[in-house]
């Protein structure tokens, strides 16, 4: 899962180069092109921060062969300390007579801390072996679970830029685009904690987002408790909206935190630690919710 201590500091090439050597890089693999243009990713951590964009994790595949150590696929985490979403649900308010603080419209108690705060990142991915572009794609950190979600490409596209060449200016611009449709992350975060679902809603989200992670002909295989795969890890993500619903289903299905069996054969789901699965199957979940909130 890309998960990032939320009172982890920003990191500084030493750490970086300790955690994914292969970002200092300074030459790209012997096999490349003629026409290939390195594009040294530490350059870009020096961009990003001009930008106001610092490198706060960082993660790379393992290289499967000698030849490319140095080399492979790679991944830089950044946020902007100046940037911060704090959600409130609309149907919430400040009460002094909850023994919560808060109160639901309808009269009801609210939750002690509804406020939910996300941290926006970019997700920076690239390698020198001339067999990746290198991308930018929008993330989301949420403080209560410490879970980093990824934006689905339909709601921010990707942006893929070639080893053909690079400029300041185009990271610049950009950054600058990907900043300006944040407010398309509130609405949509907006719309998830608008929307109720009883239990068999959220029984049916839950199957749809089981078919994300395991193929169909093995999903009819297996049998998984699933009241107990949609009970909340902790009390802050108890709700029936639909946000709350999601977060709890995406961080098991990415963490491995579930039981299934085939057969007679008890096991326990894997944690996702590949940071390219973990991303696709990430914006994979991320449509899966939207459609359900404009649903």
């Amino acid at each position: 899962m890309l998960q990032i201590d939320p009172n982890a500091e920003f990191k500084t090439k030493n750490e970086l180069r300790e955690i994914a050597p292969s970002i200092f890089s300074t030459e790209p693999s012997p096999e490349v092109s003629k026409k290939y243009s390195h594009i040294p990713t530490y350059k870009l951590i020096d961009d990003m921060k001009l930008l106001g964009w610092k490198a706060i994790d960082a993660k790379e595949v393992k290289a499967r062969q000698k030849s490319t150590v140095g080399f492979q696929k790679h991944l830089v985490v950044f946020r902007n300390p100046d940037i911060v979403i704090n959600q409130m649900p609309k149907n919430i308010v400040q009460s002094s007579t909850s023994p919560t603080g808060y109160r639901k419209t309808d009269g009801t108690f609210a939750k002690k801390n509804p406020i939910d705060t996300v941290f926006p990142q970019i997700l920076l991915t690239n390698s020198h072996d001339g067999k990746n572009a290198f991308t930018f794609t929008a993330g989301l950190f949420r403080m209560i679970c410490e879970n980093g979600l990824v934006i689905s490409t339909n709601e921010f596209e990707k942006v893929a830029i070639r080893h053909m060449g690079y400029d300041f200016e185009e990271l610049q611009k950009q950054v600058t685009e990907m900043t300006e449709r944040l407010p398309l992350t509130v609405e949509s975060m907006n719309k998830m904690i608008e929307t109720t679902m009883d239990q068999n809603s959220i029984l049916k989200f839950a199957k749809d987002m089981l078919a994300v992670r395991f193929p169909e002909d093995e999903l009819k295989r297996i049998t998984i408790d699933m009241d107990e795969f949609i009970t909340p890890v902790r009390p802050e993500d108890n709700g029936d909206d639909l946000w709350s619903v999601f977060n709890v289903i995406q961080e098991k299905i990415i963490e491995g935190d579930f039981d299934y069996t085939v057969g007679t054969k008890h096991r326990k789901a894997r944690q996702i630690k590949n940071f390219k699965q973990d991303m696709d199957l990430n914006s994979k979940m991320f449509d899966i919710a939207l459609e359900y909130a404009n649903a």
